[in-house]
């Protein structure tokens, strides 16, 4: 399984950006996509995923970015969107894709996907 990010870029602070991430290969079923980041110096952190249950999908997101980013999903493309509005430089970091995938020959197995760096900077 293969993640391929993008859209990371360099803003301004109060704009957007809008990251994406599909996931290709050897797919059963995706339980879980979603983005962390890690700023310089500091450690890795989650943005936001979103969970695929029995009943409904679930969306998890880091207090920092709440009512700020949205995370959206396009099953149909094994892909998932990281709107990002509002941007603060404390915003900057690089952003990675990470998904859960289930196959019926390996299980559930984590991947990541490349970073992408995105820089909000006046």
């Amino acid at each position: 399984v293969q993640l391929q990010a993008s859209g990371g870029g360099s803003v301004q602070p109060g704009e957007s950006l809008r990251l994406s991430c599909k996931a290709s290969g050897d797919i059963t079923i995706i339980n879980v996509m979603g983005w962390y980041r890690q700023a310089p110096g500091k450690a890795r952190e989650l943005v936001a995923t979103w969970t695929r249950t029995a009943t409904t999908d679930i969306t998890k997101y880091a207090d920092s970015v709440k009512g700020r980013f949205t995370i959206s999903r396009d099953k149909s493309n094994n892909a998932v969107y990281l709107q990002m509005e509002s941007l603060k430089p404390e915003d900057t970091a690089v952003y990675s894709c990470t998904a859960n995938v289930y196959t019926y020959s390996r299980g559930s197995v984590d991947y990541w996907g490349q970073g992408t760096l995105v820089t909000v900077s006046s």
